[in-house]
């Protein structure tokens, strides 16, 4: 993949970036209806390619806040358009790098020392490269390293490339103004957490040593000598993502393994140390040659508030919400129902949520849950396209739900996402949920 000599950093650079990506879609958007006047019948798919195209290179080059939204946007299966979920998916694994003089002027920044100063052996050129930062491969003593560089420039950027990308993706995801604000700025103070590496250092090994009881799973060893606040170094861990990890068959009994550690790492999180990996993705988990599953990143954190645990977790209790006037009450403390409400949207919002919550909530009232079975995750996909496309939704004015909901939210659906690809059949009543 070509490498980029320079990332634009200034407001100004930024912004005609951006304004240089939207031209192109504009332009597209124009192509489109030309040819459609000559072929009513075509579709959007061509369109959807090249706007999808445009947006990621535009992005990729500037990285940072607006290249890690494209990221969490392609794990939303329901939301995108196919052409822009594969698209934005790259950057889950592979974007662009940058080139190794900027990764040396970095480190000199820090360390006032070059890569080749402070490690035995130093690649030039990247081994992964994501939305924040980009991974080198280094040793020290015959320890093999994984050294993770933050993009110059990325903490500076991150509220006013939130605030250039928020119209595109109000568009794209479909919801109100009142709800992208409310999450833009939940989005915006995750993603300045996940610039300071030393944060996410501390992180890194409090969770460790926390879960480190919790078989199959392997977390690796932290450098702080090594580290700073734009440069994290850990060990290497050698082993292959899910994708290459499902080519090779696995047996059911492996993926039901692997699905369980899974699914016990999280709920270890939630409900014991209330604070969470947030970003479960399959570029963050690494499959061993030992049968465990290798945890990278924590960069991304969510603290949960105590009184914000207590009420939003009662509705996994499957007594609680059947219950609907207990429910009512909670869904107008959550912020899901608001007091301005009138009668209609009380009765639609009450009903949407309620079945939002009967089906997310499934693999909790359960002993075992089998996420293989594909009727799961298609209904849940055909909810999400239903309410999508209600005007009632599109058009509500108040913000629905609470802010410390949304990475919640994310979490769990990502952890589905990843136990679903396994095909896992978990044992998930014995939970850690105390209320």
């Amino acid at each position: 993949m070509k490498e980029h000599d320079s990332i634009p950093t200034s407001k100004v650079q930024r912004a005609t970036k951006f304004f240089t990506a939207g031209a192109k879609v504009g332009g597209n958007f124009v192509r489109h209806y030309a040819k459609k006047l000559v072929n009513p019948e075509m579709d959007r798919s061509e369109l959807d390619r090249s706007n999808a195209e445009d947006i990621y290179a535009s992005l990729s080059e500037l990285k940072g806040g607006a290249l890690k939204l494209a990221q969490m946007m392609s794990m939303e299966k329901n939301i995108l358009p196919v052409a822009y979920q594969e698209r934005f998916m790259m950057a889950q694994y592979s974007a662009p790098p940058l080139s190794y003089p900027l990764i040396v002027k970095t480190f000199q920044t820090y360390f006032d020392k070059s890569p080749g100063e402070m490690f035995d052996t130093f690649t030039k050129n990247a081994v992964n490269a994501a939305s924040i930062g980009q991974v080198h491969q280094a040793t020290v003593n015959g320890e093999k390293l994984a050294v993770k560089i933050q993009y110059p420039g990325v903490a500076d950027s991150i509220t006013s490339d939130l605030k250039m990308v928020k119209p595109f993706a109000r568009r794209v995801i479909g919801v109100s103004e009142a709800d992208i604000s409310v999450y833009m700025g939940e989005i915006e103070a995750r993603l300045m957490e996940e610039t300071d590496y030393s944060l996410e250092l501390q992180r890194s090994q409090e969770i460790a040593e926390a879960c480190a009881h919790i078989e199959k799973l392997r977390f690796p060893r932290f450098y702080p000598e090594y580290s700073a606040e734009r440069i994290l170094t850990m060990e290497w861990l050698d082993g292959i993502h899910m994708r290459d990890f499902l080519a090779t068959n696995p047996t059911q009994e492996q993926r039901n393994e692997i699905g369980q550690a899974l699914w016990d790492f999280y709920d270890y999180q939630v409900h014991v140390l209330k604070q969470v990996h947030a970003d479960p993705h399959p570029g963050n988990f690494l499959f061993l040659e030992d049968g465990k599953i290798g945890v990278l990143d924590f960069g991304c954190v969510k603290v949960i508030p105590e009184d914000f645990y207590y009420r939003y977790f009662q509705m996994h209790n499957p007594e609680f919400v059947k219950d609907e006037e207990q429910l009512l009450d909670l869904l107008y403390e959550l912020n899901f129902l608001n007091s301005n409400d009138s009668e209609a949207q009380k009765k639609l919002f009450f009903g949407i949520f309620k079945e939002m919550i009967d089906l997310l909530g499934q693999p909790f009232h359960n002993e075992y849950f089998d996420f293989g079975d594909p009727a799961f995750f298609d209904n849940i996909f055909k909810l999400g396209e239903r309410v999508s496309k209600m005007k009632e939704v599109r058009q509500s004015r108040s913000p629905r739900g609470p802010q410390h909901g949304l990475y919640i939210n994310r979490t769990f659906f990502g952890l589905y996402h990843l136990l679903s690809e396994l095909k896992a059949r978990v044992n998930t009543g014995e939970t850690n949920l105390k209320l």
